[in-house]
């Protein structure tokens, strides 16, 4: 079957705001192979033509998608896992909520905590994309064919309301640690009618959007400190699961670990004595 085959793409730089990088991959997997992705305020958009897999959300069975190569998820507030055997082929980019609603052209709150295949969405874009992509002879030309599709669908889309921009802009630049309120004096509206827009928009509201920001840095940040890592009753210690918390944000370690749980399915320590870090921490 040959190893794994990890590829890099850079956008054009007009579409940096938009889309940081390319994932193009090939992997093998000859026996069956099962992950579990990190929840997250991010969009994934998996563009294959390889082995089918299975995106499954303990939580509900209806929200994932099964025996799919393409696929659209997110954002989400919880863990899933994905399962496949044989060659999996393909693009994977991450989007934030914002371009993830112009590149798409949905409303995120039809999206939010859901694995959708990309042939069930209405518009068929991005299925006959997948198949330009597959007959593609190689990643640079590949990637050159996303430039064009996503630049197309940005300068054929509407600009989102500048109030949810601005309220996610400021929501990922203080890592999630501006509060609601503070967050709704600032656009002008009422908490509830920030809430109510943001889901609709971007996919969950900004409380829980907060928290899954402050998720992401940590779980980048535990993966950078790997090594060494802290113990698991390091706790207060230089380099502990305490420092971790103040870090990025959260009142103590209990907080930290109980987000742990709700979104990545395991603690820190767990995580970091097994090595099991997802690929797609935002």
């Amino acid at each position: 079957m040959g190893g794994i085959e990890v590829v890099v793409g850079l956008p054009d730089p007009r579409l940096r705001p938009f889309v940081d990088r390319y994932l193009g991959y090939r992997e093998p997997a000859p026996r069956l192979l099962i992950r579990r992705e990190v929840a997250g305020a991010f969009v994934v958009l998996v563009l294959g033509w390889g082995a089918p897999l299975d995106v499954v959300d303990p939580r509900a069975a209806g929200r994932g998608a099964y025996g799919v190569d393409s696929f659209v998820a997110g954002p989400f507030d919880g863990y899933c896992t994905t399962s496949t055997v044989g060659v999996g082929l393909g693009v994977q980019l991450l989007l934030t909520p914002p371009a993830a609603r112009r590149v798409l052209g949905l409303p995120l709150g039809e999206l939010a905590n859901r694995a959708v295949a990309v042939g069930d969405l209405p518009d068929p874009w991005l299925d006959q994309l997948r198949c330009r992509l597959a007959d593609a002879p190689d990643w640079s030309r590949r990637f050159a064919l996303l430039d064009v599709a996503v630049g197309a669908r940005l300068a054929g889309s509407a600009a989102i309301d500048p109030r949810l921009v601005r309220a996610w802009r400021r929501l990922a630049g203080t890592g999630g640690r501006i509060g609601v309120g503070e967050l709704a004096d600032e656009l002008g509206w009422s908490r509830r009618h920030l809430a109510v827009r943001f889901r609709a928009e971007i996919g969950l509201t900004p409380k829980a959007t907060a928290r899954l920001l402050r998720f992401q840095r940590a779980y980048a940040t535990l993966a950078r400190d790997l090594a060494p890592h802290p113990g698991a009753d390091a706790a207060g210690e230089p380099g502990g699961w305490a420092e971790l918390a103040v870090r990025c944000g959260y009142y103590d370690q209990s907080h930290l670990i109980r987000d742990f749980r709700a979104f990545a399915g395991a603690t820190p320590a767990l995580l970091a004595s097994s090595g099991s870090l997802s690929s797609n921490p935002g």
